[in-house]
């Protein structure tokens, strides 16, 4: 939010320069991201001076042009060419001398001695656009005649540079998105470094009703959606263009002018941070203003004449046929204050914030209003800042205040009582502060104090402070003024015996993988946990019954939470893609989400949901590309099994122990899953992703995918512990067999029954050739497999051996009925 540092000054009287100003709002909670100087006028008309023409003679060598004396108030008077067809002896102009910059939108010229047609120019006489005020350039500007010479025309034109702070605004602290809000902060963080400061507030003791005849009566029907809607007629204004000081208070932190009771509302929306909207009363059908909401499907023009189809909880300012804007979020076409109105019904109204909050995600809106009501304003205040926006539209306007203001408030707010205890102000902040300091820090923050005990106090927090409601957002408040960097750091350790937990190991072999995975080329990515939910409408495995669906959702896009990490990441790589880089390597860690209604409970609301933490692995495209000492090779899931075995290993993962099982489902065109040795229970899979999943995602090549439940696999390793060991001095003895297998048969399988048959001399198994084809039994394909035997004490003998493999020979013709080639 940008805010004025001129604006500031208005409420609260201070010698911080801006920067001070930043760094003081930042210590207290309103970070502040930049400090830039802004102008009214580009170049705020330096060098730019009044001065006087002396005389004016014919150019001798032009029929347009004009030979001028003019004296600025210093100095000798300059000779200047000009070629405005109405500069005469006499005048009171604007001068440009020479070293002044002049600006034609983004371009700047510097005025210098010149030659124009043999004659010597020092300088030039100025037209409105040539200086930024104004667009006429039929010629030079010619002042009063009590224009004081030499007077510089920043000081005649009451130009003044300001400052814009860019205040980054949390959704909490909604009291502070108005100029008064952000004066209110910055005058007790004064206070608490010893200024004596007074917060001005704007006056609106003058206001009353000039005219008592009938005017727009208010009718609210839907109190929930609306508690309180405030509203008068002002009668006879006259709408133009706003005085200078509040076009150029707008223009400072960006808004542009429209007239000026559009903008005195706009003027009071950023100086109280209450939203205001003015209608053209006599467009009022009926003469009054109906809050409500309309029937589902009915059809309504906003102001950016696009047709919205409205639903019954969308509320609705109405006229007594029809409805003009929808309330809090954006105006009707026609609901508007125009140069031809004359009376106006001004609007200030207190919405819910769920109701606002869910019209404006519905209609895809984002406005000053809908960003406060969103955020939960101070019923208390619309009427006040009713009758200061009358009083400005009275001033700048003129009209008549008619009829008696209409304000509907069935249930007051009142404001809220807070007991907190000294104690608990010790200990939260980590430093004993005195009872007067704290006292002087909710003075300042406008918190009352209803009773003292010598252990507390029970306060009473204003109604702008939503976010005030606990003991702890008061001491949070007591220690943003206080200051955080008052807080010493002591100067003695206090520490206690920590046994390290489950959630500690966890982190820190996530840290440990990451690190791996990422030398060995890969990315981590994190997506959002809020996906679309049309990605699970044909699934099996991740069905759509099983989605977490969420019922505020901020759009279409962002539905459901996620059943699986596989769909963020393929829309990463379809990104990328898009960009030329398609030789991926991606990794994420990140919780998935499922609903089960059959473990739906009266008594327990989420135990029909579940949340299980993940690690998902993407690889694509090449895995070697444009290497003059190897050819082009593309990646294969071969490459992701053996990320995921080093992954596992590294982890302390019993390979030995793992089941891997072929699986067909309608994720992957192929697909392997790992069951746990020990816990029996699933722990991942990995495969090809199915090619209509790719093609819906708009992924152009193979993707080959991992994703394992991390917390299953931390159950898994909760007993195991990574060692070393010494190299053995004992040599290794290898010993192939050939074997005859069905087709359906995987080495897996081959692999798990030899280690089950000798778990402590057994050390490696690997397939070194597959045979399918001419003189085999049909339905039959042939391994051949080198199995690797030591012990690490002594040197296996023969006996030793052929007892073994015997073993495993056995097993494997009993178990699979394999048979020796």
């Amino acid at each position: 939010m940008n805010i004025s540092y001129n604006w500031l000054k208005a409420y609260i009287d201070f010698d911080l320069q801006p920067d001070e100003v930043a760094a003081a709002l930042t210590s207290i909670g309103l970070e502040t991201g930049s400090v830039e100087e802004v102008q009214t006028i580009k170049g705020g008309l330096d060098g730019l001076v009044i001065g006087q023409v002396l005389t004016c003679t014919a150019h001798p060598n032009s029929d347009h042009l004009h030979i001028t004396t003019v004296y600025v108030g210093v100095g000798e008077p300059l000779q200047i060419v000009c070629g405005a067809p109405n500069v005469a002896a006499g005048q009171k102009v604007v001068v440009a001398v020479n070293g002044t910059k002049l600006y034609k939108g983004d371009e700047c010229f510097t005025i210098k001695k010149s030659k124009i047609r043999g004659e010597e120019s020092n300088g030039m006489i100025c037209a409105e656009d040539e200086i930024g005020m104004g667009t006429g350039h039929e010629g030079i500007i010619v002042l009063p005649d009590d224009a004081k010479v030499g007077t510089p025309a920043k000081d005649y034109y009451n130009v003044k540079s300001d400052y814009v702070l860019e205040v980054d605004i949390t959704p909490n602290r909604v009291d502070a998105t108005s100029h008064f809000g952000v004066a209110r902060d910055l005058a007790a963080y004064l206070r608490q470094n010893g200024r004596q400061v007074t917060l001005k507030r704007p006056s609106v003791e003058a206001f009353k009703i000039d005219d008592p005849s009938p005017a727009i009566l208010v009718t609210v029907e839907n109190t929930e959606a609306c508690p309180r809607y405030s509203g008068v007629t002002i009668r006879d204004v006259t709408v133009k263009e706003s005085p200078d000081w509040l076009q150029n208070a707008l223009k400072t932190i960006g808004l542009r002018p429209i007239n000026n009771v559009v903008d005195i509302t706009n003027y009071v929306l950023h100086e109280l941070g209450q939203p205001l909207h003015a209608f053209d009363a006599d467009k009022i059908k009926g003469s009054e203003v109906i809050v409500k909401t309309l029937p589902n499907g009915t059809k309504f023009v906003t102001l950016d004449e696009t047709e919205r189809t409205l639903t019954d909880k969308d509320l609705m300012i109405c006229n007594a046929e029809e409805g003009m804007c929808i309330g809090g979020v954006f105006g009707g076409l026609d609901s508007g204050v125009t140069e031809s109105a004359t009376n106006v019904f001004l609007e200030s109204a207190n919405f819910n914030p769920t109701w606002i909050r869910k019209t404006a995600r519905r209609f895809g809106l984002n406005t000053d209003a809908s960003f406060r009501f969103e955020r939960g304003l101070d019923p208390n205040q619309t009427l006040y800042v009713l009758k200061r926006a009358a009083l400005l539209i009275k001033e700048i306007a003129g009209g008549r205040i008619t009829g008696n203001v209409q304000d509907v408030y069935p249930i007051p707010v009142s404001p809220y009582t807070v007991d907190v205890a000294y104690r608990k102000i010790y200990s939260l902040i980590g430093k004993t502060i005195s009872v007067e300091t704290i006292k002087n820090i909710l003075a300042s923050l406008e918190i009352d104090i209803l009773s003292e005990t010598p252990e507390g106090l029970t306060l009473q927090v204003p109604v702008y402070r939503m976010d005030v409601r606990r003991d702890v957002d008061v001491i949070e408040d007591i220690l943003r003024i206080y200051g955080y960097n008052n807080v010493e750091v002591s100067d003695k350790m206090k520490s206690n015996l920590n046994y390290q937990t489950p959630t500690d190991r966890s982190y820190k072999l996530q840290h440990l993988i990451s690190e791996q995975l990422c030398g060995a080329g890969f990315h981590e990515i994190l997506n959002n946990s809020q996906t679309r939910s049309v990605y699970y409408d044909a699934l099996t495995t991740y069905p759509p019954a099983q989605c977490v669906m969420l019922k505020n959702a901020i759009s279409t896009e962002l539905n459901t939470m996620r059943q699986t990490l596989l769909f963020g990441g393929l829309e990463s790589i379809g990104y990328n893609q898009k960009r030329k880089n398609g030789n991926i390597r991606f990794f994420e860690f990140g919780n998935c989400y499922a609903c089960d209604t059959a473990k739906k409970k009266e008594d327990d609301t989420l135990a029909e949901f579940s949340e299980d933490y993940r690690l998902g692995l993407w690889i694509c495209g090449n895995r070697v590309e444009n290497n003059w000492a190897h050819p082009n090779e593309k990646s294969s899931v071969y490459e992701l099994k053996a990320y995921i075995e080093r992954l596992l290993i590294r982890l302390g993962v019993n390979m030995h122990t793992l089941s891997a099982v072929n699986l067909s489902n309608d994720i992957y065109s192929t697909c392997i899953s790992y069951v746990g040795g020990s816990s029996k229970r699933l722990l991942g899979t990995y495969g090809v992703v199915n090619r209509q999943l790719l093609k819906m995602l708009d992924v152009d090549s193979d993707v080959y995918y991992a994703e394992f439940s991390w917390t299953a696999l931390m159950k898994e390793i909760r007993k195991s512990k990574v060692t070393f060991s010494e190299i053995p001095r004992f040599q290794t003895v290898k010993r192939d067999l050939a074997l005859l297998l069905d087709k359906h048969i995987s080495f897996a399988e081959v692999e798990k029954i030899a280690y089950d048959s000798e778990r402590k001399l057994l050390r490696k198994i690997t397939l070194f050739d597959v045979y399918e084809g001419k003189n085999l039994p049909a339905g039959k394909k042939s391994y051949a497999v080198s199995f690797y035997l030591q012990d690490a004490e002594k040197t296996l003998n023969d006996t030793q051996i052929e007892g073994i493999m015997k073993k495993i020979q056995t097993n494997l013709e009993r178990l699979l009925g394999a048979q020796l080639r």
